[in-house]
């Protein structure tokens, strides 16, 4: 982290706009994408309504203008995230703008000139604009921001994005129609806004290189081949590139088809198709910007699974509301206001605002996650691979929808088909990646079960081996834990909890280490410790319930010698492992834990519902300073406040 990412603690994400580090780079992704749109859609609007070009029909110009734009993708991604990685990056971004506001003097001679091959050319070129610009936007967030901004600042750049694609393509839109005027006010709102983004782009502070003595590749093929072998390297960030790309898949088929939805479906007219675009946006936005709310202020990928499952649900019930839309009268299409005047259109507005909401909620942490994982050195050529990805599976989107419509199927079906398909794909990624939905269930456990405040949560290392020490309440301990982490924890727990259904069978799925008393299972006892060795040698997070077992009356039990054997083999190993103490509390007597007159899980409302409960985090131990009793007293101190 650098020096430009150290500030003062803010309320909320939309106060990064006031901080120099994050407004005016926020500003500069805004201006590009406005303008992206603006260009793409005005030129699209000019060959299809007002030019003759005998080679462009208006049938093939949206297809032709799309791809003229994404193939610089899977041209010169990966050479562009090598260029990131290499140089500084507020250099990087410097260079693109002042690219965007060539290209735009060019376009804008072909605009006033009536050029399409021209415009043509600058539509591969403002690709290009967007193929470099792309890993140094999501490269710069980890560098200015910490792990409790991302997720926000992953937000608010995914809302601004929508936005201003929507702003792009309704200011679009409008200015090419001015009689007279139309091609010459686009001409120079696509400059204004080139020159808008360089300005504001001179003040996006420093961000220094993060591979400065690269070598770079300029051949593109071995270079996308050996940047896909490089994400692989990941297991956790190549298979959340996978779920990203799947989301512009999913995403690509409704934009693809809103205008053929509206009218052939919804029998309405292109106002009808503006407002679905609309509506579309707006929901992405709210649901990027909720991801903050939700995940308190850390990357929470638990928030990935209800996402998906939000996505198929609206996805499939657009499929039965359309079918409840009635015909224009006379055979017409509808204006906005006779559409809106029909209850039944509502219902698909709903779905499409939900499921865009929903779709914003699975992408934001995905993003955050691939940034926060993937090794400094190569994040930006990681995210070069997410935009080759991206860009393939948007082609195979617009290549398997335009099958299935040959194939004589309805754009209701395709959303049907592609909801159905989103929760098998979901489910797929989330047996090869169990940690999303290790953290899901940790999100609705921690927020719809229970009422679950972590005070103290900044104790907990956001990078580095550690080991966590906590007194042991319940049978979902270990599930809060996971909630109130940044990072995935590897649990050492007692065998016999893993004979619990469910529960057995998750703490399986999170890799949690079973331990047995040494004179029960010998054998189990010295791979407990094997075991733990490798996860803090691996960097990783060890927690461990040192009472050695489950309170059965409430009270904080004596602390066991397993956690000096964990501390020895670490420093065996040659290393000073810290200890972070915890305590939860009030989880004594709830459904997940025993009582003095019974045992745990019968009674499920013994104390209501939605019952409070907490962790309290203290500051991390030096391990040379740690033995069961102090350590223990620790605890208890923390139990004490509450």
């Amino acid at each position: 982290m650098t020096d430009t990412t150290l500030a003062q603690p803010h309320p909320n994400q939309f106060a990064l706009l006031g901080q120099r580090r994050f407004a005016p780079f926020f500003w500069t992704q805004f201006a590009g994408a406005a303008n992206d749109n603006l260009f793409k859609f005005a030129f699209t609007v000019m060959v299809t309504y007002q030019l003759q070009v005998a080679w462009l029909p208006p049938s093939l110009a949206g297809l032709v203008i799309g791809a003229l734009f994404i193939l610089p993708f899977l041209l010169f991604s990966a050479t562009s995230g090598q260029i990131t990685d290499k140089l500084e990056k507020t250099r990087v971004i410097r260079f693109v703008k002042d690219l965007e506001i060539v290209v735009m003097l060019v376009a804008a001679a072909g605009f006033v000139l009536g050029l399409p091959a021209v415009l043509l050319g600058c539509v591969f070129l403002m690709g290009l604009h967007s193929t470099l610009f792309g890993p140094v936007k999501y490269a710069y967030l980890p560098q200015a921001l910490d792990e409790r901004e991302l997720t926000g600042g992953n937000g608010m750049v995914e809302m601004g994005t929508f936005v201003a694609i929507l702003l792009g393509n309704v200011a679009g839109g409008l200015l090419v129609a001015l009689p007279g005027v139309g091609h010459t006010s686009v001409a120079v709102a696509c400059v204004l806004l080139a020159l808008i983004g360089r300005v504001v782009a001179q003040g996006i502070p420093k961000a220094p290189a993060t591979d400065p003595h690269l070598t770079i590749n300029w051949n593109p093929i071995s270079e996308t081949w050996r940047n896909l072998r490089l994400a692989r390297g990941n297991l956790v960030v190549f298979r959340s590139l996978l779920g990203i790309s799947w989301m512009w898949f999913f995403g690509a088929v409704f934009l693809s088809q809103f205008p053929s939805f509206a009218k052939e479906v919804l029998h309405g007219n292109e106002q009808v198709a503006s407002l679905l675009l609309v509506v579309f946006s707006v929901g992405i936005g709210t649901g990027s910007l909720l991801c903050e709310v939700l995940s308190r202020r850390h990357v929470e990928i638990g928030l990935v699974p209800l996402g998906a499952i939000g996505m198929s649900v609206f996805a499939i019930d657009l499929y039965f509301a359309s079918r409840a839309s009635a015909p224009a009268a006379a055979g017409g299409v509808m204006g906005l206001a006779e559409f809106l005047a029909d209850p039944a259109h509502w219902r698909v507005m709903a779905d499409l605002a939900l499921l865009s909401l929903f779709a914003g909620l699975y992408s934001v942490p995905m993003y955050a996650l691939i940034q926060l994982r993937s090794q400094p050195t190569h994040r930006a050529r990681i995210i070069a691979a997410n935009n080759i990805l991206n860009a393939l599976f948007m082609i195979a989107s617009a290549v398997l929808a335009g099958a299935l419509l040959s194939a004589g199927f309805s754009v209701p079906q395709i959303f049907l088909f592609t909801g159905i398909a989103n929760a098998v794909v979901a489910f797929y990624i989330f047996m090869l990646v169990p940690e999303y939905l290790l953290r899901f269930v940790a999100w609705v456990l921690s927020r719809l079960v229970y009422r679950f405040k972590v005070r103290g949560d900044q104790h907990i290392p956001t990078e580095g081996a550690a080991i966590l020490a906590c007194n042991h309440v319940s049978f979902v301990d270990a599930v809060l834990l996971m909630a109130a982490s940044p990072r995935p924890i590897y649990f050492v727990m007692d065998w016999r909890i893993f004979r619990v259904p469910v529960l057995g069978w998750l703490f399986r799925l999170a890799k949690a280490v079973p331990i047995a008393p040494q004179k029960d299972d010998p054998a189990t006892y010295e791979a407990a410790f094997e075991r733990a060795a490798q996860v803090l040698r691996e960097g990783d997070l060890l927690a461990i319930f040192p009472e050695g077992g489950i309170t059965r009356d409430g009270q904080l039990q004596p602390f066991k010698g397993g956690l000096m054997k964990i501390i020895e083999r670490a420093r065996a190993d040659g290393l000073e492992v810290p200890v972070v103490p915890l305590a939860l509390t009030n989880l004594w007597g709830s459904f997940f834990s025993r009582i003095e007159k019974g045992g745990a899980m019968v009674r499920p409302f013994r104390r209501g519902v939605w019952s409070r409960v907490g962790l309290n985090v203290g500051a991390p131990l030096p391990a040379r300073q740690v033995q069961p009793e102090p350590l223990r007293g620790r605890v208890a101190q923390l139990l004490a406040q509450g």
